[in-house]
């Protein structure tokens, strides 16, 4: 947001403001849009020659699952789009998200989150999406863009979401997309790309798995290192801009280090 755009106002005033409906209830993506976002998201990720393998999928092919996926750059919502096709699915979005946009943000399939607090809601909206909508719930758990293209802790509910809405679960782990635009310099770099689809846990198997176990195996799945990925494969990044931004990342990691040292 521009500060020319922040204004000073009463507490009175501001009760009285529209608040974001949290409870407003996900819907069908509207297959009208459902072209537009194919055609936002096949350009794009045919640019960046995205490979999708996919493991295991054929048994979910017309069932709801939960989907879940890493999360490099915006990129990985194309990527995401891509790997369903030609299914639609819905999205939790943090509310920041929909600023600006509310009604296209709803007409897509998206639902609110607000962020490191416990929402019942999104239990919620999610049980709704795929017990009543039969779509697929897309859910990125690591709640924040990667700075520097590894993973990062998965809360320990997983394994109780997982079991409370005994669908299938799949897992979408994309490789390159932090190569492509990091969150710290968003130019685009001519990396190509990749993403592993894998139906990671049957609905069958759901009841006889402790939580433990389920968080075990989305956390091993969970586990990439775009970086390592790069030198395994030897691709070259040579675009003269691709450390512009580093010591955004440089100076976060250095204060972290710092402030555990005090603790």
């Amino acid at each position: 947001m521009r500060r020319s755009k922040i204004v000073n106002t009463s507490f009175s005033d501001a009760q009285k403001l529209v608040r974001f409906d949290m409870n407003k209830k996900v819907k069908k993506q509207r297959r009208i849009l459902t072209p537009l976002a194919w055609g936002l998201s096949f350009p794009e990720t045919m640019q960046r020659k995205l490979k999708i393998t996919k493991i295991d999928m054929d048994s979910v092919k017309k069932k709801p699952y939960l989907l879940l996926c890493n999360h490099n750059s915006f990129y990985d919502f194309r990527v995401a789009t891509r790997a369903i096709f030609p299914r639609r699915a819905t999205y939790v979005v943090t509310v920041d998200g929909f600023i600006n946009r509310e009604w296209i943000m709803r007409e897509v399939g998206c639902y609110g989150k607000r962020k490191f607090i416990n929402d019942i809601g999104l239990i919620k909206q999610l049980k709704r999406s795929v017990h009543d909508l039969k779509h697929v719930a897309i859910l990125y758990p690591e709640a924040r863009y990667s700075l520097v293209g590894t993973n990062h802790v998965l809360p320990e509910s997983l394994g109780k979401l997982v079991k409370f809405l005994k669908v299938p679960v799949v897992t979408l782990i994309c490789h390159g997309n932090h190569l492509s635009s990091p969150v710290w310099n968003l130019k685009f770099r001519k990396v190509r790309t990749e993403a592993v689809m894998t139906h990671l846990i049957k609905e069958e198997d759901i009841e006889n798995l402790s939580v433990e176990e389920i968080n075990k195996r989305i956390n091993d799945a969970f586990v990439y290192d775009d970086y390592k990925w790069q030198k395994d494969n030897n691709i070259l990044i040579k675009e003269k801009f691709r450390a512009e931004g580093l010591e955004k990342v440089l100076y976060n990691g250095n204060w972290h280090h710092f402030r555990m040292q005090c603790l």
